[in-house]
């Protein structure tokens, strides 16, 4: 499997997480799509005078998805609510972003 990045509505990403983990089940195509991603980094925000930890989108508006392109794995993405579409035409190297940026909830 590869992986794709998906465009998404800034502050959907969460939404549309579980809408594509839905239509996946719904459409039993579980074998051909792996782990869906949201890129986020821990910060640590000082505020009134004791530290929170706090989780920020490392790129608001983009989904990382492991699946295996075809035709009814691209039409199931493309037709998920508040998806703009995929971003360019090559897959990508997932290896070129830290583990700490990587979330699976």
């Amino acid at each position: 499997m590869d992986w794709y990045v998906i465009q998404a509505y800034s502050g959907y990403e969460q939404k549309v997480k579980a809408a594509l983990e839905e239509k996946i089940e719904l459409n039993n195509l579980s074998e051909k799509f792996g782990e869906i991603l949201i890129p986020t980094e821990q910060i640590v925000e000082l505020k009134g005078g004791s530290k929170k930890t706090t989780e920020r989108k490392f790129f608001p508006g983009y989904i990382l998805v492991q699946m295996i392109l075809e035709d009814d794995s691209w039409q199931l993405v493309q037709s998920t609510p508040r998806v703009s579409g995929f971003v360019g035409e090559q897959k990508i190297d997932l290896c070129q972003f830290p583990k700490k940026m990587l979330i699976t909830s």
